[in-house]
């Protein structure tokens, strides 16, 4: 990573993952914004649950972790908790669409 800034004290260090963890929730929230889109396309509790989708994405930020890196299984784990989140959220969304459910 070359754009990351050598800290001085540990005031600085503190003020760089305050940046980070800024991006990291604005970056949440808009992947948040179109898996919202996506439940808006899925007919089907299955689609929403989307196993095949989830597996393909958790290898997909793990390579992507060892490229980058970060720890593929730290990363993994997040995303795990994260897409556990969102599918709760557009089943909930599909069931208040959904006829007979």
């Amino acid at each position: 990573m070359d754009s990351v800034f050598q800290c001085q004290d540990l005031a600085e260090v503190r003020e760089q993952i305050d940046r980070v963890d800024r991006s990291l929730v604005a970056l949440i929230a808009e992947r948040g914004i179109y898996v919202r889109q996506a439940a808006a396309f899925k007919h089907s509790r299955e689609e929403v649950e989307g196993g095949k989708r989830v597996d393909q994405v958790i290898r997909r930020v793990e390579r992507l972790a060892g490229e980058l890196g970060a720890d593929p299984a730290l990363t993994a784990a997040v995303y795990r908790t994260m897409i556990e989140y969102f599918v709760a959220d557009e089943m909930a969304a599909f069931r208040g669409r959904a006829p007979g459910d």
